[in-house]
C-alpha cells in the first residue's frame, strides 16, 4: 500500500470509530432523557400528594406530639 492509502485507510478506521462512539453516546443519551422524564413526573406527584396533605387539617410540626421515645 501507498502512503496515501494508508492515511486514507486510517481515517476510515477513525471515521467508523466516531460513528460507533456517537451512536453509543446517542443511545445513552435517549436512556437518560427516559429517565429523566420519569423522575420529573414523580416529582409532580410527590408535589400534589405534599400540597394535598395540607388542606387535610394536618397538625403543623411543632403542636405534634414527641414520639413514644422521648
Amino acid at each position: 500500500m501507498t502512503e496515501l492509502e494508508n492515511r486514507v485507510f486510517e481515517l476510515e478506521a477513525k471515521v467508523a470509530f466516531q460513528e460507533d462512539t456517537i451512536e453509543t453516546l446517542n443511545d445513552e443519551l435517549r436512556v437518560h432523557q427516559s429517565r429523566l422524564a420519569t423522575m420529573q413526573h414523580q416529582i409532580k406527584l410527590l408535589a400534589q400528594k405534599i400540597s394535598e396533605g395540607k388542606d387535610n387539617n394536618m397538625m403543623p410540626v411543632e403542636q405534634e406530639p414527641p414520639p413514644p421515645h422521648y
